[in-house]
């Protein structure tokens, strides 16, 4: 077997055995590690310069309001509002809610009912409104992301 022979034998076998390789270190779920039933939602946003003060003055009659709502009946555990004080600048604030698991997610007309109860036509229509006349103009969302952690077994 010639030089160039040789060297691309040597090529496909080092190829196999990386392939190989990651299958036979695979981690097992449940086994290696366990998916948790809490998800978390990340919101990424951009305030525009000078209006944060504005746009969190908003998310706390609306979006705080219709959490804390929410968490008393059950529909998420927590959440919270995270300033990004350095970083590409492409978001300055986070964010999070917190739901008991993904089944949480689904729509279900007797949840929806249940937070309308607890949150109230007024709240909805005054959060609207925020919506349309304050955030629309001083934020842009930059994307929405769903977390479940996975607890490593050691």
């Amino acid at each position: 077997m010639n030089v160039l022979g040789k060297a691309l034998g040597l090529g496909i076998a080092t190829a196999a055995f990386a392939m190989a390789s990651p299958a036979a270190a695979q981690l097992q779920p449940w086994e290696d590690y366990e998916p948790q039933e809490t998800v978390i939602e990340l919101t990424y946003v951009k305030v525009d310069e000078g209006q944060l003060p504005f746009y969190l003055e908003g998310l706390r009659d609306t979006w705080v309001k219709a959490n804390e709502a929410a968490k008393s009946i059950g529909q998420i555990t927590d959440y919270g509002i995270y300033v990004v004080p350095y970083g590409s600048n492409e978001v300055n604030l986070v964010l999070r809610i917190n739901y008991p698991n993904m089944a949480t997610l689904d729509p279900d007309k007797a949840e929806y009912d249940k937070f309308m109860d607890a949150w109230g036509k007024a709240n909805q229509e005054s959060s609207s409104k925020t919506v349309r006349e304050l955030y629309n103009k001083i934020r842009k969302i930059k994307g929405t992301y769903v977390l479940r952690e996975l607890k490593m077994k050691m």
